[in-house]
C-alpha cells in the first residue's frame, strides 16, 4: 500500500527547502515506525511512503493525518511509464472497480518529469476515454464530483482519485525547543500543541499541589502529555510542586495579588527549567480577558518576571474556538475530566484586575523569591514520553531531578 504526501508551506522556504523536507520525512518515518515494510522516500517534489497492504488504509490515513507538515495526501496505484499507456488502464481498472458512480468525472494530468513523450491533455483524453468506455461515466472537465490524478515522473505513473487533508503546518522539531505550562484545563494542551503545529518541540511542565490537594491534576498532566506525544513522538513532562509557594504567598502577601504573584513564580520556575532543557521561549494557554488574570495589564505584571519570551497563541481566541482546536488535537476529552487544579487553591474571593508592576515588586519584599524558587525546582521530577510500539504513547521513565544549584 503506497500514500503520496503533498507539502505546501514548506515548499515555500526556498534554500532552506531540502532541510524541512527532510525534516518532515524523517516524521514520517517516526510516525509510522511499527508498521511492517515501512518505506519513506522522496519523489520530486512528493514524499512517497510505503506499507504493508494488511495495515490498512484506515491505520495508514490515521497517522498520516498527525504529521505536523502534511498539507494533503493520496492513496496511490504505480504503473510503469510506458506511452501506450497500459499499466495505466490496468491500474484505473483496478482502482475504479467497485467505486460508487460519480455524477461526473474527470482526467488531471501532471507531468512532473517533462520528457514523457505524451502530453498532459493527450494522457487525459486517452484515460479518459477508456474510464467512460469501461464504466460508463460521464466527464466534466469543469464541475466534476470526482478528480482522477496521474501524475507523470522519470520511471512510473501515480494514479490517485482522492485527497485527505493532513494538519498542515511545520514538521515538529524544525523550530526548536519550548517549554509549555500545562494545567489540567482545555487551553494549555492546545497552546502546546498550536506550538507543536509550528515546528517546535514542546517540553511540558505541570505545576500541582499535592499533597494540599490530590493526585487528579497530575493525573490528567500524565493524560494530556500522552495524547499530545502522538503528535511530536517523544514528550518530556516535569511535574513540579507548587503549594509551599502558594502558602508562602497567602501567608505574606495581600490577597488580591494573589493569583498574580502564583502565575509569576510559575514563570520563574518555568524558565529555570526551559534554560536547563535549552528552550528558547515559555508558553501559555492565556487568552486575553478570559479570566482576572488574564487582563492585559495582569499579562504584562506576569511576563515582567520571565527573563524569556513568553508565547501565548491563544490569546486573541474565544472559548469555542480553542475548544474546536481540542478536539482536533484529541485533547478535549482528557481536559474536562475533574481535577484539583493549583490555580485553585487559596484564590482569593476578589482578585485584581489591574496589578502594577511596583505593586508586587513591593509584596514580593516580603518573600525569599530565590529561595522559594530553588526549593521548588529540588522537588520537580522529570517524565518522558515516547510512542509504544503499538502506537500508544506511554511513559518510559521518572523522577529524573534537578539540582537547583547556580544563578537563578
Amino acid at each position: 500500500m503506497q500514500a503520496v504526501v503533498r507539502y505546501h508551506e514548506i515548499a515555500l522556504k526556498r534554500k532552506n527547502r531540502p532541510w524541512f523536507v527532510d525534516k518532515l520525512a524523517m516524521n514520517l518515518r517516526r510516525a509510522m515506525a511499527d508498521l511492517p515494510d515501512l518505506a519513506v522516500q522522496l519523489i520530486g517534489s512528493r514524499i512517497s511512503v510505503r506499507v504493508a497492504d494488511e495495515v490498512g488504509w484506515q491505520t495508514l490515513s490515521d497517522r498520516l493525518g498527525r504529521v505536523f507538515g502534511v498539507a494533503n495526501f493520496s492513496r496511490v496505484d504505480e504503473a510503469p511509464a510506458e506511452p501506450d499507456l497500459q499499466g495505466a488502464r490496468a491500474v484505473l481498472e483496478r482502482a475504479l472497480a467497485g467505486h460508487p458512480a460519480p455524477a461526473s468525472f474527470r482526467i488531471t494530468c501532471k507531468r512532473s518529469y517533462k520528457g514523457f513523450p505524451l502530453l498532459s491533455g493527450t494522457i487525459e483524453r486517452e484515460l479518459g476515454t477508456f474510464v467512460y468506455d469501461r464504466f460508463g461515466w460521464q466527464a466534466d472537465l469543469d464541475e466534476p464530483e470526482l478528480v482522477i490524478l496521474v501524475e507523470v515522473l522519470r520511471d512510473r505513473l501515480l494514479v490517485s482519485s482522492a485527497k485527505f487533508p493532513g494538519p498542515g503546518g511545520v514538521p515538529v522539531g524544525a523550530s526548536g525547543r519550548v517549554l509549555a505550562l500545562l494545567s489540567g484545563g482545555i487551553d494549555s494542551p492546545v497552546a502546546a500543541w498550536r506550538l507543536m503545529k509550528r515546528g517546535c518541540n514542546v517540553t511540558l511542565a505541570n505545576f500541582h499541589a499535592f499533597p494540599l490537594q490530590d493526585r487528579t491534576v497530575m493525573e490528567k498532566a500524565r493524560q494530556l502529555a500522552q495524547s499530545l506525544t502522538r503528535w511530536q513522538y517523544r514528550c518530556r513532562l516535569w511535574l513540579i510542586p507548587f503549594g509551599t509557594v502558594q502558602q508562602t504567598i497567602v501567608a505574606h502577601c495581600p490577597a488580591p495579588l494573589r493569583v498574580v504573584l502564583y502565575r509569576r513564580f510559575m514563570l520563574r520556575v518555568a524558565e529555570f527549567l526551559a534554560r536547563r532543557e535549552e528552550a528558547k521561549a515559555l508558553v501559555t494557554g492565556e487568552s486575553l480577558g478570559q479570566v482576572a488574570s488574564q487582563t492585559l495589564d495582569n499579562l504584562r505584571t506576569i511576563d515582567e518576571a520571565a527573563g524569556l519570551p513568553v508565547l501565548r497563541p491563544l490569546v486573541g481566541m474565544d472559548k469555542d474556538e480553542i475548544v474546536a482546536q481540542a478536539r482536533v488535537a484529541g485533547t478535549l476529552e482528557i481536559s474536562t475530566l475533574p481535577d484539583q487544579d493549583c490555580c485553585q487553591l487559596f484564590v482569593p474571593r476578589s482578585a485584581s484586575v489591574a496589578a502594577q508592576v511596583e505593586q508586587v515588586l513591593e509584596a514580593e519584599r516580603a518573600l525569599d523569591v530565590d529561595g522559594l524558587v530553588r526549593a521548588t525546582v529540588s522537588g520537580a521530577h522529570l517524565e518522558r514520553y515516547r510512542l509504544h510500539p503499538l502506537q500508544q504513547a506511554s511513559p518510559v521513565a521518572s523522577s529524573a531531578k534537578v539540582n537547583p544549584g547556580g544563578g537563578l
